[in-house]
């Protein structure tokens, strides 16, 4: 789906370590992210290490201390943390929900990722601070290596979509559809909208008749209140049914921590600063975004996106799809402000308001041509 894009001095594994000391036979200049070395001591003492950063990486006490001889920068492993803010890839369902088919959701290492944000975000301690700052870093570098050569389509909209409902089924279509198109479905990352559209991609290589069957086990835990626990497991017995699904990102936030992540992107960047994550997952939706029904969150995202549309960035404006007229007229009526700012700017030309997911597709199509 994605190329990989990594710098030439990145090493983000073991194996990539010995690849990277076996064809330039030193480590000068190279930037180690947060992999295991404790059994690398021999090699450590060995090979030059100078100008080289490494971030995260457990080592020996003798290895640590030549590697600094040799004028490297050691960012050594936080301990006590449940997050590693070094990290050098994106999250996984697995990895979030780590534990949840046997402990309760608030035992899981995306629950206390959330319960350390609350206790840390306002205690003015700059080393935490820091910390978040790191991760959040880590997590843009992930995610521009994840999507880099794709197309991707960002699909926003509201957390309270409950699964069972034909708005949700809607979504998920949607997803599916995007996804089959040869797009990267990119979300917020978190349930009811996001999570459908989420869904739709992980289907996508799926028999039709998948989605129907995922989207009836799913009903049987509607909302992720009152218990995360039930929706999540909902969510991982449709991925033991069908486990080779599709590719797609979610971005979600620990800000907004109360709201749990969807289990069905296959790649998630979670970040602490919701600015960040907002900003970021706008300016990677390179072929469009897609608006459906939401509230103040989805409101936000729309401006967010509409403002760099309004000042054209290099390549254009970007296709921007508004879905349920009723929706983004009445109830909340985004849509007559955002074609009053579009009037006579190039921007005129890439938004639409359309009535269903169904015409979407071919309406991206027509905003991108």
């Amino acid at each position: 789906m994605t190329g990989r894009m990594t710098h030439d001095r990145e090493i983000h594994s073991a194996a990539e370590f010995d690849a990277a000391l076996a064809a330039r036979g030193s480590l000068r200049g190279c930037r180690i992210q947060s992999v295991d070395l404790t059994d690398r001591t021999f090699a450590l003492l060995a090979a030059s290490t100078a100008d080289a950063v490494f971030l995260g990486c457990a080592m020996q006490p003798e290895a640590a201390a030549k590697v600094r001889a040799d004028g490297a920068l050691v960012f050594p492993p936080v301990p006590d943390l449940p997050f590693d803010p070094y990290r050098a890839h994106l999250y996984s369902p697995g990895e979030l929900f780590e534990g949840i088919a046997d402990r309760p959701y608030e035992e899981t290492p995306d629950a206390r990722s959330y319960a350390w944000f609350r206790r840390t975000r306002g205690d003015g301690d700059i080393f935490s601070s820091m910390l978040r700052s790191l991760h959040d870093d880590a997590i843009s570098d992930a995610l521009d290596e994840y999507l880099s050569g794709a197309r991707v389509v960002g699909v926003m909209g509201g957390h309270a979509m409950g699964r069972g409902g034909a708005a949700y089924a809607g979504a998920a279509r949607l997803g599916r559809s995007l996804s089959r198109a040869g797009l990267t479905v990119a979300t917020g990352g978190g349930p009811g909208a996001m999570e459908a559209a989420n869904l739709g991609a992980y289907a996508a290589p799926l028999p039709d008749e998948a989605l129907d069957e995922a989207l009836e086990l799913l009903a049987k835990a509607p909302s992720f209140t009152p218990s995360v626990t039930d929706w999540a497991r909902a969510a991982f017995e449709v991925r033991a049914r069908w486990p080779r699904g599709g590719d797609s990102a979610g971005i979600p936030t620990w800000f907004y921590g109360h709201e749990p992540p969807n289990a069905f992107a296959s790649r998630i960047g979670k970040y602490f600063a919701n600015a960040t994550r907002e900003d970021g997952l706008l300016s990677r939706s390179t072929a469009g975004v897609v608006f459906l029904p939401g509230a103040a969150g989805t409101v936000q995202e729309i401006f967010d996106d509409a403002t760099p549309n309004y000042y054209p960035p290099p390549g254009g404006p970007r296709p921007m799809v508004l879905v349920d007229r009723a929706h983004w007229t009445e109830r909340l009526p985004a849509w007559p402000l955002l074609r009053t700012l579009a009037e006579g700017r190039p921007m005129a030309a890439r938004i639409a308001l359309v009535d269903s997911v169904d015409e979407v597709p071919g309406t991206l199509a027509r905003l991108a041509a």
